[in-house]
């Protein structure tokens, strides 16, 4: 008796052709428009503001509410006037010194942590005591210690941005795989060295989430002590003019200063951080 398995008989099997077929069928033009991040989100904006202007109007009240006209025509006025364009520049200046020294610091703290022990021990233990802690409750202190000036508001900033983008910084070293690590090891990387070429490009989308919460947090924080204190010799910036306006009675360009800041903070987030984003981590395949 065969133990081999039966031959099954070879045939060939005729296809019908395909005609009319196309690989690829356009979508309609009003898919593709929709498409457009661009527009999805201008359409948005613009319910918002018709939500704005349509609670302006059943309000009936400038006073307590101006519409996004009345609006629009103090922000026209003022940035002619060139007093918004002074008041942003201050604020802006004060806030890239802050932003800029807070950054250095939590990259080089997060540096030494990812290097020692002591530097995960001093980590830990200031992120734990300090981040929850509100950069404005620590302006009464720094103007006691720094004075009426930019020194004080530059205390509180430098205090907000260090520590969110520190834990992010951590949180991004501490996930590079031992492959890479191994591998800058083996040519005689370590120290300020691994971390320059090997864990900050690893870690690079982890470290601009954290960059982009500490702007976040810097611009608010910002706002919200100008709004306390942001006047040293007659200069103040947006905080201080959306304040001073509110004592006058001036709503439409409380609004108007409101507006400035949203709008800077949609331009940095837009323009700078998607175009890093854009060069860097989307292009390299790190991010989706």
């Amino acid at each position: 008796m065969s133990t081999l398995p039966p031959v099954r008989p070879e045939y060939q099997r005729e296809l019908t052709p395909l005609e009319n077929f196309a690989l690829e069928v356009p979508l309609p033009w009003h898919q593709r428009l929709w498409n457009q991040t661009w527009l999805r989100k201008t359409v948005i904006v613009a319910f918002l503001l018709l939500l704005w202007e349509a609670a302006a109007r059943w309000q009936n009240n400038d006073l307590m509410l101006p519409g996004v006209i009345q609006t629009w025509q103090a922000f026209i006025a003022d940035m002619a006037s060139g007093e918004l364009p002074a008041r942003m520049a201050i604020s802006l200046s004060l806030l890239l010194k802050g932003y800029l020294i807070g950054s250095v610091l939590a990259l080089l703290l997060s540096a030494l942590a990812i290097s020692t022990r002591f530097g995960r021990d001093l980590l830990s233990t200031l992120t734990a005591m300090l981040n929850p802690l509100p950069a404005i409750a620590l302006l009464p202190l720094a103007l006691l210690w720094f004075g009426l000036g930019n020194n004080s508001l530059l205390f509180v900033l430098i205090h907000s941005v260090m520590w969110p983008i520190a834990l992010s910084t951590w949180s991004g070293f501490s996930s590079v795989s031992d492959t890479l690590r191994m591998t800058g090891r083996n040519y005689g990387l370590k120290g300020p060295r691994l971390v320059l070429n090997i864990l900050i490009p690893a870690s690079l989308p982890a470290i601009l989430s954290g960059l982009k919460i500490g702007w976040a947090f810097a611009w608010r924080t910002l706002i919200a002590a100008e709004l306390v204190f942001g006047a040293s010799s007659g200069q103040g910036g947006l905080g201080w003019y959306i304040y001073q306006n509110r004592n006058e009675l001036f709503t439409d360009r409380v609004f108007a200063g409101l507006v400035s800041v949203i709008v800077i903070g949609l331009l940095v987030e837009g323009l700078i951080f998607a175009t890093i984003e854009k060069i860097t981590v989307k292009r390299w395949g790190m991010q989706r």
